[in-house]
């Protein structure tokens, strides 16, 4: 497994690799690093002949609409190197703030999101959708892949990534994979971490009310399915729910009817204590 600091020296290697026919697999990171992170640079090893995967490790802080959540997020490299390793890895990407922001933060990309760039995360973290096209349009300009794979448990993050794909003309195709999910349900996430066992447990709440509304959805309308499942969140008095919405999965715009659209999600964030969760969960 090769680890590189300075972009520089990584466009160089990868240049060399696709001159060998070498197909380039992208996994970035935040780090903290879980079996959903894992399967997403095995299927990146497996997707394709003569597939190099390439994974980046940066806590990208124009992202983060809360200064506190920053500072909070776990940090475990030698752990998350490891398990690269063991993971058959090719390449680590380890830039510094510096190395990724040379001019500061201000250089913006203005990417049109249309109602995605409004709604659901975009309203209830400013800037965050904002900061991840910054760093997402960096970090593809720089590795080049010919694929990019991305975990569905961020599906609003998704569908900004492949805007900015679409937007700037990238030759990259975006995979989306399934979300990994502990025995209990949860979505895997570097910020389970920070939960404690019983917060653990409560978080499993989340995905509970999705599966109930997906096994019999039929049976009620989706706002109806809303107003019940978050009743019986609200009864659960350590989960703050900012939002559980039924919306069509190409343009998360609430749906009313389940003939309204061709594709049905349901999303969801919560904070279980100090922690913020997201999830969802395709109905059909």
């Amino acid at each position: 497994m090769k680890i590189f600091e300075k972009q520089s020296n990584l466009i160089d290697y990868i240049s060399k690799l696709k001159a060998e026919g070498k197909k380039i697999g992208f996994v970035p990171t935040m780090g903290a690093l879980h079996q959903g992170h894992l399967s997403l640079i095995k299927q990146s090893n497996a997707f394709a002949e003569n597939m190099v995967t390439v994974s980046s490790i940066f806590v990208n802080p124009t992202q983060f609409n809360d200064k506190k959540d920053f500072e909070k997020y776990p940090i475990t490299l030698d752990a998350d190197l490891e398990q690269l390793m063991h993971g058959n890895c090719a390449i680590v990407f380890l830039p510094t703030v510096e190395e990724i922001y040379p001019k500061g933060f201000e250089n913006k990309e203005n990417v049109d999101l249309g109602f995605i760039g409004t709604t659901l995360d975009a309203a209830h973290r400013p800037g965050h959708f904002e900061g991840v096209i910054q760093v997402v349009k960096i970090l593809l300009d720089i590795v080049g892949p010919d694929f990019l794979f991305l975990g569905q448990k961020d599906f609003q993050q998704c569908m900004v990534i492949k805007k900015l794909v679409e937007h700037f003309n990238f030759s990259t195709e975006v995979i989306i994979c399934p979300t990994k999910r502990e025995e209990s349900g949860l979505a895997m996430s570097s910020r389970n971490m920070r939960l404690t066992q019983n917060e653990r447990a409560i978080a499993a709440n989340l995905y509970k009310v999705m599966n109930a509304i997906k096994s019999d959805f039929s049976s009620l309308k989706p706002q109806e399915w809303k107003s019940k499942q978050l009743e019986k969140l609200q009864e659960i008095p350590e989960i703050t729910t900012e939002y559980l919405e039924i919306v069509n999965g190409a343009t998360l715009e609430p749906i009313n009817d389940w003939h309204d659209a061709k594709s049905a999600v349901i999303l969801i964030a919560a904070k279980i204590g100090q922690v913020r969760l997201i999830d969802n969960l395709i109905i059909y």
